[in-house]
């Protein structure tokens, strides 16, 4: 398993252990983690949930009226090291 792969799957562990509800998806650059956040989350819940994101690449809060609040965060994949990195129509 990538780094990044476990590094996404261990911060989602981790809300999941704070009682959160995660999904977590590939995307070709990174892994997004998401979580419904309940209305009536402690404050001190809300700090180890901050602590635990923080370990994300980005992170961030959507929250409306109709679908209520989100928590995302985003681990951006390794790029592999190449030989060649001048791109296409620039090899030899």
């Amino acid at each position: 398993m990538p780094a990044s792969q476990a590094r996404a799957q261990g911060i989602a562990a981790r809300l999941s252990a704070l009682g959160l509800a995660t999904r977590v998806e590939e995307h070709v650059r990174y892994t997004s983690i998401e979580a419904e956040v309940p209305e009536a989350l402690p404050a001190e819940s809300w700090r180890e949930v901050l602590e635990v994101v923080a370990e994300a690449d980005r992170f961030g809060l959507l929250a409306s009226s109709l679908t209520g609040r989100t928590l995302w965060a985003a681990v951006t994949k390794t790029v592999p090291a190449t030989g060649d990195v001048r791109g296409p129509g620039r090899q030899r």
